[in-house]
């Protein structure tokens, strides 16, 4: 059976890029300007249309399955090959550790877009969140990772904001509870990497030396003669 290869890079991205948005806290207060509540709006991974579909079928959310607002959801949504950051295909980096040498060519570079939903249920709450991720991203936000442990190289990988856009699905039906969302658009700059070649340690190498004869004046002739040398 043939070796598979398969580093999690696309799962350790995903993961990753979640991260970046899991601690955003809400802050709300009191008409006196008091402090009224602090807690950190959840995340998670699901498409939009999950969570549209959730809130209109349950709109005083009283099921027992409840979801509050606000809440943030995120989802992979398409990659593509970046020419511009190709690199030379048959060039093998190299890292040494106590377990061996490990060797494995240069990484593919890829596009991989994320799609980031905030949904609340007024316009306050979701400018709070709003104004907690923007000043990040000027547009790019760049973060460092290590993809491939055994390889011990660190990578910084841009994140780019593309666009943000707003919806308001409030029509004025009584029987239908308001929630304006909030859709950001994300490139990031990654890469995807091939299977990760093991060796054993060199301890040990045999060298030889040899001084061949240098006639006075001479030189250009005795360079590479092997004759008449003396190892060592």
């Amino acid at each position: 059976m043939a070796n598979v290869s398969y580093n999690q890079i696309i799962r350790k991205i995903t993961v990753g890029f979640g991260n970046l948005f899991d601690n955003i806290t809400l802050v709300r207060y009191n008409p006196d300007g008091t402090e009224s509540e602090r807690f950190i709006v959840p995340i998670a991974y699901a498409a939009k249309e999950l969570y549209v579909q959730r809130l209109q079928s349950d709109y005083n959310l009283d099921k027992k399955t409840q979801m509050t607002l606000p809440r943030m959801s995120f989802e992979l949504t398409g990659m593509s090959y970046d020419a511009s950051r190709k690199q030379i295909t048959n060039i093998k980096n190299y890292s040494q550790t106590p377990d061996g040498t490990f060797s494995q060519y240069n990484p593919v570079p890829y596009n991989i877009e994320f799609k980031v939903y905030i949904y609340a249920k007024n316009a306050e709450d979701g400018t709070k969140i709003i104004e907690q991720i923007l000043p990040f991203f000027t547009p790019d936000f760049t973060v460092t990772v290590q993809l491939i442990p055994q390889m011990n190289e660190l990578k910084d990988i841009p994140v780019i904001m593309n666009n943000i856009s707003h919806e308001d699905s409030y029509d004025g039906d009584f029987k239908q509870r308001q929630t304006m969302t909030w859709t950001l658009d994300f490139t990031l700059k990654g890469y995807l990497y091939g299977p990760v070649k093991t060796g054993k340690i060199i301890k040990y190498a045999n060298v030889y030396f040899y001084t061949p004869s240098v006639p006075d004046g001479q030189l250009s002739s005795a360079v590479g003669n092997t004759a008449n040398v003396s190892y060592i």
